[in-house]
């Protein structure tokens, strides 16, 4: 059991849902136990003491955390966050409890060997806590000292092939769904581009030099796995521009009750006979639906490939054959302005092999933050500061009908003089000649 009188925290095991106390006791637990006889290279009380820490916290109403410096390894600005504790005499195990981002592989896929492997450094060199995953995406090791940073790094490097992730002002660690590799929804590969993007922006990745945190994620498709829209300052959300397939047939059955919408999810609970019109056609957000003569329609031009009829009946429809992805840009959480989701900027674009394009629009980007944005500003903030417009300038995109919610509601698109076709004058002096008769 752990060494140390927790009662605050003790109240955090007491209801329904597992609990992060509880973890944290049967990893300090395992420590003293030491079955598997590991000679452990920071204080065997970490986990104790971190209790403590959290314990006092709870008392006092207020951090016992300091920043204290920078930490890190040779050559690399990012991938380790500095903690100290304020009361080192108290609580010696976590005097130095610096946390490090691991680069996790694209779509989180693992072979067992891998992650004992990790747990078994993680227990010899840190704390043995770990978080699989972090918000951003990374493998993360909770807690080890300044003397092991670097041991840490080199085994991760030599023995595992394996990179630190990003902290800081840099390009943070992208993180993809799982893509082609188990999804059918899926309209690109997202693990490839994710790698690729990751192993071309090294130098971004590990050396800071933005105003702030920038983010990549990818999604596959419009369900948003990873909810990419919400979350990174450039999302690539999977989408096609041809029609959705539908297999009339197999509609027919949706209808007549041999399958089950929703690809049987529900199907433990009694919802009554499936209703398409309730169900999928009334639910269709810009209304493109509808049944004929028992046929379902779709006005693609219409559709916003919002994917709930096809998750609704995954077997009557599928997604288009001419696929690509959408890139939206400017998503935050709540930092210095609020929240805000992404903005679209490349309605489609197909995801080739090279990635140029993709690529080009990326440094486009940064060039326009890295010159104009403020300390801290988000790539969202800015464009919020100086207009979507600036943007579409920077990027040498031209403005198109999908860069506007609806009509007249977003007039953010101007036009300078020489852009339009004999200039201000001539239309000044024809108002002049008009309202001198």
């Amino acid at each position: 059991m752990a060494k140390r009188e927790t009662p605050l925290l003790d109240q955090l095991e007491s209801g329904p849902w597992p609990s992060f106390v509880s973890d944290i006791k049967r990893a300090a637990e395992a420590r003293h136990k030491n079955e598997r006889n590991v000679e452990y290279q920071i204080p065997v009380d970490v986990c104790d003491d971190l209790l403590g820490v959290l314990e006092l916290s709870y008392q006092d109403g207020t951090t016992h955390w300091k920043h204290g410096g920078i930490v890190g390894v040779f050559g690399y600005g990012g991938g380790v966050i500095g903690r100290y504790c304020d009361q080192p005499e108290n609580f010696p195990g976590v005097a130095h409890f610096h946390t490090m981002r691991v680069n996790q592989p694209s779509g989180k896929y693992y072979t067992s060997q891998y992650l004992n492997d990790l747990c078994d450094l993680w227990d010899f060199r840190g704390s043995g806590l770990t978080n699989m995953h972090g918000a951003t995406g990374d493998i993360v090791f909770i807690g080890t000292t300044t003397e092991q940073l670097e041991e840490i790094f080199f085994e991760l490097t030599h023995k595992f092939d394996q990179d630190l992730g990003g902290s800081g002002s840099n390009l943070r660690t992208p993180a993809t769904c799982l893509g082609q590799s188990r999804c059918e929804f899926a309209c690109y590969d997202t693990q490839a581009l994710c790698t690729h993007l990751t192993h071309e922006y090294q130098d971004e990745l590990h050396r800071p030099a933005f105003p702030y945190k920038f983010k990549f994620k990818f999604d596959g498709c419009p369900n948003g796995c990873v909810a990419s829209i919400a979350r990174s300052d450039l999302s690539f959300i999977g989408t096609w521009r041809d029609e959705i397939r539908i297999d009339q047939e197999a509609v027919a059955a949706y209808v007549g009750g041999e399958i089950q919408p929703n690809a049987g999810a529900f199907a433990g609970r009694d919802w009554g006979p499936f209703d398409i019109q309730k169900e999928v056609i009334d639910l269709c957000p810009s209304q493109c639906m509808s049944l004929e003569d028992g046929k379902l329609v779709i006005d693609n031009k219409e559709c916003t490939r919002c994917m709930h009829c096809i998750n609704v009946m995954p077997r009557a429809l599928k997604i288009g054959n001419d696929r690509g992805c959408s890139m939206l840009c400017g998503a935050k959480s709540p930092i210095l302005d609020g929240a805000q989701m992404g903005s679209l900027l490349v309605p489609f674009i197909k995801v080739e092999d090279n990635y140029d394009e993709i690529q080009e629009i990326i440094e486009n980007i940064w060039d326009w933050w890295m010159e104009e944005g403020k300390n801290r500003e988000r790539l969202g903030e800015l464009i919020k500061r100086q207009g979507f417009q600036k943007l579409l300038e920077v990027t040498n995109i031209k403005a198109v009908p999908q860069h506007i919610q609806e009509p007249r509601s977003n007039p953010y698109i101007l036009w300078r003089e020489e852009e339009v076709e004999g200039g201000w004058d001539r239309d000044i002096n024809e108002f002049r000649k008009h309202h001198a008769r």
